[in-house]
């Protein structure tokens, strides 16, 4: 198979800057007629067929966004992705996805940032660091974050405290009083402000907390955001005092994987216990799942919207946007 011929060969073989064999391609008055039948024969020796990705390249504007994210397995990244790919239709910009994986995001995005600068970045769910905040700084290149935020760059944020907290509001409105929650196994700034929103909402209305019924499962897999994590958090909890009333949950994944468990222990949900998850997947639907609904797919549309009008008209201002979370109410948690 013959080797597709590019614009470096074009210009290597008139003796020409890439940027001359650009202009040419691009009908410019700004070249002399020599140089243009030089490179005019080049791309006829060559049999170039110039491609809109090739005169992009020349001008040095932007073809390929990285998405930077921590999995692309999990229902909750999924979501977000596809809201990326699909937006992606309506641009003439490709995309590669860089999985740093759950454990240590921040050091394995680092190593990609080694590998080279691509032209656009957008970031989901990692904490940006100060060498992290150097070097996009130094790159510039258009970046936005999703779900994570920081005062230099643009970023799409959800609400995790007022979704914690709108999950003990609803339970408390339900009628119950003996609460406990799936957490995960590891401390971070999601974890972390979904759980004080929903402690917080249990003190306004002077629900006690017992730590008892506060627990995480053993399993690492995506941070503990994962349904053997719910399952073993359930078992934890039956082992330790019993079941409260209610379990709110830090993700959907944990409440499916708490829903398997409590039905292999015949507890009936919604009538012996109410179970409320976290991200509106797709699958939570079809399980009657109350949960809180973060519109992954619609912030994956935003995200693309907004770097793409970076890129078009050099935008160097800032959008800083919070996502509001929405109580969804299904059978679950719907008390007798």
């Amino acid at each position: 198979m013959a080797k597709k011929q590019t614009i470096y060969d074009v210009a290597r073989v008139a003796n020409v800057a890439i940027s001359t064999v650009s202009r040419v391609l691009n009908g410019s008055p700004y070249v002399s007629k020599e140089t243009k039948d030089r490179v005019q024969k080049a791309i006829e020796e060559l049999d170039f067929r110039p491609q809109a990705n090739a005169r992009k390249l020349a001008r040095r504007e932007a073809q390929v966004i990285a998405v930077a994210v921590p999995t692309f397995t999990s229902p909750f990244f999924n979501e977000v992705l596809k809201g990326i790919k699909d937006q992606l239709k309506s641009t003439d910009l490709d995309f590669i996805i860089y999985n740093t994986g759950s454990q240590n995001p921040q050091e394995s995005f680092k190593t990609f940032l080694d590998r080279g600068i691509p032209d656009a970045l957008l970031i989901i769910s990692i904490h940006i660091d100060s060498e992290i905040e150097k070097r996009l700084k130094n790159s510039e290149i258009p970046v936005v974050l999703i779900g994570s935020k920081h005062e230099d760059f643009n970023y799409i944020y959800w609400d995790n405290y007022r979704g914690g907290f709108l999950a003990g509001e609803h339970l408390i409105d339900q009628g119950y009083r003996k609460m406990g929650m799936v957490k995960s196994h590891s401390k971070s700034p999601v974890a972390d402000s979904r759980e004080k929103g929903f402690r917080d909402a249990l003190a306004k209305h002077q629900i006690p907390i017992d730590e008892a019924f506060f627990a995480a499962g053993i399993t690492r897999k995506h941070s503990g955001y994962s349904e053997e994590a719910g399952y073993e958090s359930i078992q934890i909890m039956m082992g330790n005092k019993g079941l409260p009333e209610a379990i709110f949950c830090n993700n959907d994944a944990q409440a499916i994987g708490a829903l398997h468990a409590l039905k292999e222990a015949d507890v009936n949900v919604p009538q012996d216990i109410g179970v409320l998850g976290y991200d509106n997947i797709k699958t939570s639907r079809y399980l009657g799942l109350t949960t809180i609904d973060q519109k992954m797919y619609d912030v994956g549309i935003q995200a693309i919207d907004r770097i793409t009008h970076m890129i078009k008209n050099k935008d160097t201002s800032l959008v800083q946007k919070t996502v509001e979370p929405e109580l969804v109410i299904r059978a679950s948690t719907k008390r007798p």
